[in-house]
């Protein structure tokens, strides 16, 4: 079987024979219309594979969709791939067709498949056995002849045994597994993709090519590589950017490995070798460290939003604007004749205490996001501009309170 067109056309680089194996197999599963897992490490290039089995298939005239399930709230994800009828929810003010609806004839590539919900896990086993669905709020069921072709850097044998995936969705999903190596397994590609980035950003920016004396290459090779091709054509485009000398050393190449920034995802499957445990260590420390962040942002955010909504807020009171991110309470204030008591740690953290269960700062924040959307008719980008938070962020409220 020749691929050598195969990879022209998508753009893969190497002659690594595992990834030859994975678009071998794409390319024989594409006549049929059999589910395909997709498994790999984030950056390997999953979407690439999904692509190449959809426009081989029989279904390549039709609408190919790609989804991040991992980036869809909860609340609003069956929805999105489902669709709801008008009234369903608050907001939904008209009748919408989800991706399977949209996607009749063709094909959908569910990336980060793990991360689905268990409940949206059993809607989505109905239409691989049935191909019938229920929108949102809808009684009678429709029928969709949808490809799925789904992909995770999961491990998903260990979210069997938690019991965070249904066994019955997995198997029925990995009819064809399809795995995707990481580049740190594919080291005889790496000159390889070095010399395509290079000469790509040469032509993007119109200037000399870089180039990368032996042990620039030995270093790259040595590299784990934790966001595989996509972290390596970063750090390439990075150097061809900002080294005026266009020959590039180790010593250079080093550099700009030690100044990456830590990978937002752990990757899938820990290896017993040292190097891969010093990237999960590492990166669990990355992932932490931007937990607090997004908890501290978000302390912050409740506060910017007593501010700007005295009026509405519980309390009623003027506020001053704290060294810390939650605002300070007054040791005399009262709601409905129920005293809040505060209490300071070592960390300048509060913690809020009410004899009333009824109120909280969770209420009040659900009560301003509810006043928000009203106010732009289930608009919520004008929404979240109004609160002043991120979309991102009103979503995740939203799906929270269950709005």
């Amino acid at each position: 079987m020749d691929l050598h067109p195969i990879k022209q056309r998508y753009g893969i680089i190497g002659q690594d024979p595992r990834m030859e194996d994975a678009l071998k197999t794409a390319l024989l599963v594409a006549k049929t219309d059999c589910s395909v897992l997709i498994t790999g490490e984030n950056g390997v290039g999953k979407e690439n594979i999904a692509r190449i089995i959809h426009d081989y298939s029989p279904r390549r005239n039709n609408t190919f969709i790609a989804i991040n399930c991992g980036a869809i709230p909860e609340g609003t994800i069956d929805s999105e791939l489902f669709g709801h009828e008008k009234g369903a929810f608050t907001n939904a003010t008209e009748q919408r067709k989800g991706y399977f609806e949209k996607a009749n004839g063709g094909t959908i590539f569910l990336d980060e498949v793990g991360d689905l919900p268990f409940s949206t896990q059993i809607r989505l086993l109905r239409v691989l056995e049935t191909g019938e669905f229920l929108r949102v709020g809808a009684s009678t069921a429709l029928k969709t002849d949808v490809r799925v072709v789904a992909a995770t850097n999961a491990d998903m044998l260990a979210r069997l045994d938690s019991g965070k995936f249904r066994e019955d969705l997995y198997y029925r999903l990995n009819t064809i597994p399809i795995h995707v190596p990481p580049l740190r397994e594919r080291k005889d590609d790496i000159f390889l993709l070095l010399t395509k980035f290079a000469t790509d950003c040469a032509a993007k920016y119109k200037m000399p090519q870089i180039q990368f004396d032996d042990e620039a290459i030995k270093v790259a090779e040595s590299y784990s590589w934790p966001g595989n091709i996509r972290q390596l054509k970063h750090v390439v485009e990075n150097i061809s950017i900002v080294e005026q000398d266009r020959n590039i050393t180790g010593k250079v190449f080093q550099k700009y490995i030690d100044n990456a920034p830590a990978q937002r995802h752990l990757p899938a499957l820990v290896s017993s070798n040292s190097q891969s445990y010093q990237y999960n260590h590492e990166a669990l420390l990355a992932f932490i460290k931007e937990l607090k962040k997004e908890v501290d942002d978000l302390k912050h955010i409740v506060h910017e939003l007593l501010i700007r909504h005295p009026s509405q807020n519980a309390y009623n009171q003027e506020y001053t604007h704290p060294t810390h991110a939650i605002p300070h309470i007054p040791s005399d204030a009262h709601v409905q004749t129920h005293e809040v008591q505060y209490i300071e740690d070592k960390d300048d953290d509060i913690e809020f205490k009410t004899e009333d269960e009824n109120f909280s700062l969770d209420q009040n924040e659900k009560t301003l996001i509810i006043k928000a959307l009203e106010k732009h008719s289930g608009n919520r980008r004008a929404a979240a501009a109004e609160l002043g938070i991120s979309e991102r962020t009103l979503y995740r409220k939203i799906s929270e309170y269950g709005l």
